[in-house]
Parts: structure tokens; sequence; C-alpha cells
């Protein structure tokens, strides 16, 4: 009956009285509706049908019935207020409450019968059954927030799934049982490790322990409703118990851990044993095979989260078809850190968006009331460490975790919540951390008095084993043998592993990576692999990716550019955009796909690539991706404008390469300078992930840098930062200066059997600069990726000093060199800044004299750019540095000093 009254719900009592008035004066002036709505509280106000009479009142009876209609929704609104969700001190006091005097009701009312109990499915009710289906269902262990949900369907769906079963679960023995199991695991395996591992940090789970519980109920529940892949991520705390009890990690491997042993693999690194991923294959109870994704993190909270989604996303992608009903992303938060950490924002932008969206996350908050030693009051402004939810509209469930049935009950609505409308949804479980931030910690230091209530209170397993004995399901004597057969477990597995020598984990390299390779010092030692392609090819990918349908009307401007990009080609001078859209066709021609994602990618910043046409369509716009129409069978091109974020959109692009080795995954800045904002990501994965979690990633970035007079925040990507960043083969750095360099670069990327991050500086300037052109010919058959350039039109007898530089000031240092007519002196270029290619450049260096002067010239201030880096590797060479002075800010920011600084280095350079 919920939805058939859902025109009552936002009617106000002024327009149901005056709509009243006018019933009485003539029914047929109202709906049919109405007419039914009027007819049942005209019947209650003389007599109801149990037999009540329903008391005379001064208000009229339909001012009655908006009352009880008003209270209704002011329990579905506003009883996540009073509900008894705090396992351990007493909730906040709100007001107004929801008393009956606040609606205009009295307990007089508290027998009178109301045609609005059809709102909650009573039919006509007394106001006392009404408001005991309220308290229940919206005030006790499962607080709700949802009235605020855009989409009706959805608050009708929630409205009938919370109050016709007014949120309290009917669990048959079988399924106690089962919760009872999963909760013993988590409490005794917390307590085990406490009891043999004495103040190591494990980041104990220790009255959180339901989250065991609420993750199995997730898996069930999905896997019942078509689920077939979990993508997860969460911090440390808990880490080790979800790792053991839900992805069933062997318990004789984290004691194995915990002892110190080290890897088999001396290449790996590792990481802490509380930021370790994994993988495994489960079958639920009833039968479905799950696959369970645990992403690695590091201890910067929430930066995962990112990456969880990215990795979910290619896998709907890849596998599943786009079919968002077969893959759920699952975040595990902290209340201080999805309240406090900006990501948590981003992400959750992200979530409804064309090009990250991914189906619906599952988010749980682990909700301690404290952040290290900062009390709640302290780390928030909002209500709730979960308002953040409301930026999606996103319902919120509030649950004791005290109460196991309860936390179980909640995470399979959301489930299927999530599964029906494919949006986010919140868990927020109130539980509490019964030791300090680690188990070294003393938290009675800054919270005295809620420590002293911790110390007092029970764990989850011993008080839903309570309930279950006084409910007369379960005995004492059943629950002490459950504690003690799992303990016996614990303590063999513990034998084995004191005798294990060292750790191994799991091969990495399988599944989408199969065939794929670790790097080598061999795989930049020598010349690139060759990566070009037929000319006669490139022609006729040219030419069709230039076509543009009769029946799409592009922007006359559009029509032009694709006009002179021809024209470049029929007079053998390709320009930037033209390399790189080349490279994007050709691979996509060969079965690799393309995803490029970021701020204004589609057109490009700089207004050059024009990868997608727009075009009006009637009263909305459609679009045309010429690279998706080149030839049959070939892969598709995606190009996502993001929302304005680097942090969570670098992020889930690196969670997107890591699960994808097949596709070509780029992420481009506006400005590099506005890189920086994702450094998190950069540190704690890009540059790190694989010998810390054996994760490989071919992500690409693309970063535009320059020195043009555009100021400090528009000129320097910060080459010097990743270049600081590299080390073993971790990454590529380079700084391309020719279109045919850039196309071979990509192509080299993708083939190869190996994948690391590749950290691209692009040009701004350059990509309409005259002299920045290839020959179609650079790009043909038998031609390859050149680590460095030589100066091929200086004669090495004649040259006394080398001009060694990198990126586009090799452009300004040309203009001058031809100005000056030098013949004794030689530029050289560097396009590949790490690896640092020390054959090919002591091959090149060998064609002149031993005693030639070498200078590295940068246009970068000289504690910033390649010098640093330059000084570190180049340790044969007697090197001069050129170039501006040191400065804390990356540039100057105008123009004329600009100039003046450029003018000086040319100066000191030809002098």
């Amino acid at each position: 009956m919920a939805n058939k009254l859902s025109f009552i719900h936002n009617a106000t009592p002024e327009f149901i009285e005056n709509l009243y008035q006018s019933y009485k004066q003539d029914a047929a002036s109202v709906s049919a509706e109405w007419q039914r709505f009027f007819e049942g509280f005209e019947l209650g106000s003389t007599g109801s049908p149990n037999g009540h009479a329903a008391p005379a009142h001064s208000s009229g009876p339909a001012s009655k019935e908006i009352n009880v209609l008003n209270l209704i929704n002011g329990y579905r609104t506003r009883g996540h207020l009073f509900t008894q969700t705090n396992p351990v001190r007493e909730r906040r006091k709100y007001t107004p409450t929801l008393d009956l005097e606040n609606f205009g009701l009295s307990e007089a009312d508290l027998d009178t019968v109301f045609e609005a109990g059809n709102s909650v499915g009573l039919g006509s009710a007394r106001l006392r059954d009404i408001l005991d289906l309220l308290k229940q269902t919206y005030c006790r262990t499962i607080g709700a927030e949802y009235m605020y949900l855009s989409n009706p369907i959805s608050i009708e769906w929630l409205q009938k799934r919370m109050e016709q079963s007014r949120n309290t679960p009917q669990y048959n023995w079988e399924k106690k049982r089962h919760i009872l199991k999963k909760l013993n695991q988590a409490v005794t395996f917390e307590k085990f490790l406490g009891t043999k591992y004495v103040g190591q940090k494990r980041f104990s789970l220790e009255g959180g322990e339901t989250l065991i519980p609420a993750l199995d109920a997730v898996i069930e529940k999905g896997g019942e409703l078509g689920i077939r892949e979990f993508v997860m991520g969460m911090a440390h705390r808990g880490r080790l118990n979800v790792l053991a009890n839900i992805f069933k990690k062997e318990y004789d491997i984290i004691f194995s851990e915990f002892e110190g042993k080290g890897h088999e693999d001396s290449v790996f690194q590792g990481d802490v044993k509380y930021h370790m991923g994994m993988s495994s294959d489960i079958k639920t109870r009833q039968g479905d095979n799950i696959h369970l994704s645990l992403m690695p993190n590091p201890s910067h909270l929430e930066t995962v989260d990112a990456v969880v989604q990215g990795s979910a996303r290619a896998k709907i992608d890849r596998k599943y078809g786009q079919d968002f009903k077969k893959l759920a992303p699952i975040l595990i938060h902290g209340d201080a850190a999805i309240a406090g950490q900006g990501i948590v924002y981003e992400v959750i932008q992200m979530s409804l968006l064309d090009g990250y969206k991914t189906g619906g996350t599952i988010h749980i908050v682990i909700n301690n009331q404290i952040g290290f030693t900062t009390n709640y009051l302290d780390g928030r402004s909002s209500t709730y460490c979960t308002d953040v939810a409301k930026v999606t509209r996103s319902p919120v469930f509030h649950v004791n975790g005290d109460d196991a049935e309860a936390v179980v009950f909640a995470v399979e609505m959301a489930m299927e919540f999530r599964q029906a409308f494919n949006r986010d949804v919140f868990i927020d479980l109130l539980c509490y951390r019964r030791h300090g931030h680690n188990e070294a910690d003393e938290p009675s230091f800054t919270q005295p008095l809620l420590y002293q209530a911790i110390k007092k209170h029970q764990d989850p397993y011993k008080i839903y084993s309570k309930q279950l004995q006084e409910a007369g399901e379960l005995s004492v004597a059943d629950t002490k043998a459950v504690e003690k057969k799992f303990k016996e477990e614990l303590q063999k597995e513990l034998e084995e592993a004191k005798e294990h020598k060292h750790l191994s984990y799991q091969p990495y390299l399988k599944g989408t990576w199969e065939g794929f390779r670790r790097v080598t010092n061999e795989d930049f030692d020598n010349a690139s692999p060759e990566t070009g392609v037929p000319v006669e090819k490139l022609l006729e990918i040219v030419k069709k990716m230039h076509s543009i349908p009769e029946d799409f009307p592009a922007h006359k401007k559009i029509e032009k550019l694709f006009g002179d990009r021809l024209q470049m080609v029929e007079e053998d001078r390709l320009d930037w955009a033209l390399g790189e859209l080349l490279a994007y066709a050709t691979l996509l021609v060969e079965g690799k796909p393309v995803r490029l994602s970021g701020q204004d990618v589609r057109r490009g910043t700089f207004s050059h690539r024009h990868a997608v046409l727009m075009s009006p369509d009637g009263e909305g716009e459609k679009e045309y991706i010429p690279l998706n129409y080149l030839a049959e069978g070939q892969e598709k091109f995606i190009a996502y404008n993001s929302l304005l974020s680097e942090y969570g959109v670098l992020g889930f692009e690196y969670g997107y390469s890591i699960t994808n080795p097949q596709n070509l995954v780029i992420w481009e800045a506006q400005f590099g300078d506005f890189a920086n904002g994702a450094q998190i990501i950069m540190d704690q994965y890009v540059s790190s992930g694989e010998t810390k979690w054996q994760r490989m990633s071919g992500l690409v970035q693309l970063l535009p840098h320059g020195y043009e007079g555009q100021g400090p925040e528009h000129s320097s990507a910060r080459i010097e930062r990743y270049l600081e960043l590299c080390a073993r083969k971790n990454m590529q750095v380079l700084n391309c200066t020719t279109p045919a360099n850039f196309f071979h670069a990509m192509r080299r990327q993708m083939n190869r059997n190996f994948r690391i991050p590749l950290i691209i500086f692009t040009p701004k300037k350059l990509l309409r600069y005259p002299r920045t052109v290839s020959k179609i010919a650079d790009f043909g058959e038998g031609t390859r990726f050149q680590e460095v350039f030589d100066d091929l039109n200086a004669d090495p007898k004649k040259v006394k000093r080398l001009l060694i530089c990198s990126g586009k000031i090799y452009y300004d240092l040309l203009e001058e060199y031809e100005k000056q007519n030098r013949e004794d002196i030689a530029l050289i270029r560097l396009e590949q800044l790490y690896p640092f290619p020390v054959v090919q450049l002591r091959e090149l260096l060998a064609r002149y004299s031993k005693n030639v002067e070498c200078i590295w010239v940068q246009e970068e201030p000289r504690n910033m750019g390649p010098w640093n880096y330059i000084l570190r590797v180049m340790t044969d060479v007697n090197l001069r540095y050129i170039g501006r002075k040191p400065s804390p800010s990356p540039s100057a920011g105008h123009y004329k000093m600009h100039m003046a600084e450029l003018n000086s280095i040319l100066s000191e350079a030809f002098s």
C-alpha cells in the first residue's frame, strides 16, 4: 500500500485541507485517489472497523490525518537521530524530538484509527500501532537516511523494504549459526594474535568484529543476485582479519609474517603485512563461485578508493561487457578518514560519470568514533562521518555494531539496493576500538572516560552468544566448544608457520598478465625495438581518420583543420597532433584498445587533438570519433573529459592499468603543473607499486611542460620530482621533441612484453611550432624510438662545445645556433631521461673529441629540472651548467622577465 499513497508524500497540510473542503462540496472535483483517501478518514472519524471510537478534537479530521502523515514523515526523515546505534555511549541529543506533541497529536489519540496507516502498509490503523511500527523500523539498532534521494521509486523501494520488515531480521537457526561462526572467527583470531604476538602492530579489528559477518553477508547476497566478482579496498585496521576470514589467506602464512620471515624473491622488497593485497576464488553457501580482489594500499588513508574504482571499471569493461550487475566494488573506510580525506569526495563525484562509474559501491565505515587520538567532535563539522554520501544522494544505514543480525540485515539490504538501482550505498558500522591506534598505544591518555566504558564492554561474539542462549537456541557448552575448536585450529597453523623458512606469495603474472614478464636492465641497454608501420598503411589510416560522414555537420573550423592536416601529409611535414593520433590509430588497428582520460582531453587543453567531434542534433548534441572508424575488427578508442580532479582520476587510471595490460591507458594533465595534486598516487602507487606489491602498471602520463612566459603555475611539470622517484627500472621518463618520437614512444609502450609506467613531458608551444614536424618516413618500417638525438648537421671534427639539453629549449637553442651559424657547437637532445641511455649516449659522444666542452642547458631553475639528476648519472663527463638561477618558484611571473632570462641562457650558451 505504501506506493499507492505516494501522492500524499509531497502534499502540504494547507493543500490537503483545501482539497478536503473541495471534496466535501463536490467529491468529483478531486481525483479518484484523493476521493478514496478522504472516504477512509471520514470513516475513521465516525468509528473504526475495530470498534475503537475516535475521540472528538477541536481540529477537523483532515488535520489529524495530516498530523499523522507528518509524524510518519518525521520518523522517515529524522528517525535516524534517535536510534540505539551507539554500543558504548549515549547518543547526542537532537531537537525537536519525535514526541507526539510536536506533531499536534497526544496520547489521547493513540487508540484512534487513522487512514494514514495505509502509507506504512498497515491499512486503517490505530496511532499506537503506527507508532510502534515507526519506532521499531527507524529508531532501534538501524537508522536510515534516505528521504533525500532524488528518485521517488528508490525511496518507495526502501520504505517498503524497511517498513514491511520493520528493519528486524527473522533469520532461521542455520543463518544465525553461520553469523555466530563468522563472529567467532573474527573475535578469536584477534585474541589469538594478541596473545601470541604481544605488542606487535596488527591494527586489530577488536570492537568492530561484526565487519566479518557483514562482508560475508554482502558476498553471499551478491552471489545470489548475480554478482560474480568483488573488488575491495580498505585501510590497515582489520585487514589481517579480512584476509584470513573472508579471503581465506592461510593462517600459517599470516603467522609467518609475524615471525618476520623474509621473501623468497629478493627483487620483491615487499610491504608491511597489513598493506598487502590478495585475490581468491570462493564458493558461497548457495554454491555461487565468486572472485575476490583486495587491492594493496599504503598508509595514506582512502587513497586506495580511486584505485579500486579504476580496477573495477577495467574488469567491468573487459570481462563483463559493461554489465554493472556482475561486479561490485566494496570500500571499507574509517570514520575519521571518510570525513577528513578529500579523495573520498572526488571518488564519490566520479560514481555516476560515464567514464568512471562502476555501478554502485558498497561503502562500509568501521566507525570507531575516534581518529588516532582525535575525538569525533574534533574530526568533522557534519553530523555523521558519512554525510559525504549526500553528495550523490546515496542512502546511509547506521547500525549498532553489537547487533550482529542487524548488521547482516543492513548490508544485505544495501546489496539489494545496489543491484536494483546501481547506486552507491553506505553502511555506518557504529562500533569502537578496543586498543589504541595500534596495540602499543595507550588510548586512556586521551579518552579516559570512553576507554573506561570500552574496558568493561563485552565483545560482539559474547553478546550474540548470550542473545542466542537467552532465546534457547544455543547452550553455553555449545559456545565454548565452537571457541575451543577454532583456537585449536589456529594453534596448529602457528606450529606450521614456525617451520617455514621463507615467505612465498601467489604468482602475480596470471590471468590477464599471462605472458608478461619483469623488466630487465638489458631492455634499455640496447636500442628500442622497431615500432614503425608501413608508409602505405599510415597514409590509408590518415585518410580515414580525417574523413567526416556527410550526415555529420562538423564545425567549419574542424573541417578546415582536417583539410590542413591532410595537406601537411601531402607536404610531408606531420605535426604533433598527427603523430599522436597516428600512434593511437595504428595501435587500435593492431587490436590494442586506447583509453584517454583527463581534463579537456577530447579536444585537448591547447585545442590540438580534436579526437572527438561534436555537432548539434536537434535539442541535443551528437559525437563522432574518427579513430573508431578505421578498419573492421579494430579495437575501440575512448576519451573521457574528467571531472576537475587530479588525485582521484590518476588513481582511477592507475587502477585501470594494473588490471588491463592490453589497454593503452593514458592520463593527461591539463597542465603538468597541476599533476602535483596527485603526488600521493605517484609516490605510493605508480613509482613503487611493483616493488612493494608486485603490481605492474603500463599507465602513461602526459604532462604539458615548457617555459613560455605563462607564469609559475603554467610552466613546469616538476621534472625533478619524477626523476627522484626513479630506480631499478621502475618507470620511464621522456621529454620528446618530435612527433615521430612521441609516436614511437607510445607504440613501444604497447609492443613489449613487460609494463612499466611512462611519464612524458609534452609540449605546448611546439604543438604548432613550424619546426616541430616529422617526415612520414620517420614513422615507417624499420624506425624506432630514439633515446638520444645527435646533431646531424654538425661536423664532429669542428665541434668544440656540446650543448646537451632535453625538451623545448632545444628549439630555442636551434634558432640561436642557426642565427649565429656556429660550426663549433653541436646540439644534443636527450629524449629519454630515465632509464638513462648510457650506452646510446656513450656511442654518440664517441664521435666527438675527448677535449670537447660539455654543457648541460635547461630552461628550469638550477634547483629544478633534470640538472641534479644529470649530475648523478653522467659521472664520466665533466659537465658545466647553463640555465636559470636557483629559485623557490618555478618561473617568473612576467613575460619580459621570462624573455630576459631566456636571452641570458642563450647568450651564455653561445658566448
